[in-house]
């Protein structure tokens, strides 16, 4: 039985595209965490400098995974709960595998696909997913930041702490912010001061 774990980072962020990820181990699933260079675990538990190095191993490693995004422009035009959806439903469709395991607990028709609430708790192929898709997303809102500064991109991913909601404020959106989370984020909170 092939097994993909899936999950995805960035859905609560103010800037940035939705990014999943999907992986398969191919290995004896018990000594697969004693090949990486770091604990397996969700990626909100690991340092960045643990993440960065299981990345770093990836191509020696007995595995096989998958990238997806959902653009900022989609997110805008469709919403998050379509994103959410939309992303899980892209990897599993360019995915061979017996059995999804999904992080979370959306619904899915294909009886294949099984969802499991903190997964990136319980399951390392979910783990995995969770690690290639944060230092992804992590490195490409830092990238981003190169060209955006004042919001603080390489320090929060384009989540919506104090620096970048106060440049928002002061500067405003650009064409990578998630125009109505961020309107409504904003106006929620003018509305209590």
């Amino acid at each position: 039985m092939k097994i993909c774990g899936l999950d995805e980072c960035g859905r609560g962020a103010f800037a940035g595209p939705l990014v999943a990820a999907a992986a398969i181990i191919n290995c004896d699933i018990e000594s697969f965490p004693a090949l990486l260079p770091a604990p397996l675990r969700d990626s909100k538990k690991l340092t960045e400098i643990q993440r960065n190095k299981i990345v770093a191993t990836l191509p020696k490693l007995p595995i096989v995974y998958k990238i997806a995004e959902i653009s900022v422009s989609e997110i805008n035009q469709f919403g998050m709960g379509w994103a959410n959806r939309q992303i899980f439903e892209r990897l599993i469709s360019e995915t061979k595998a017996t059995v999804f395991i999904v992080d979370g607990n959306l619904k899915f028709a294909n009886p294949a696909v099984r969802t499991l609430i903190k997964g990136d708790d319980k399951c390392y192929h979910v783990m995995l997913a969770s690690i290639i898709a944060k230092v992804y997303r992590d490195n490409l809102m830092a990238k981003l930041h190169r060209d955006f500064p004042k919001y603080g991109w390489d320090r929060n991913s384009g989540y919506g702490t104090a620096e970048h909601i106060k440049a928002l404020k002061q500067f405003g959106q650009n064409l990578h912010h998630r125009s109505r989370y961020v309107a409504t984020f904003t106006s929620k909170h003018s509305s209590k001061e």
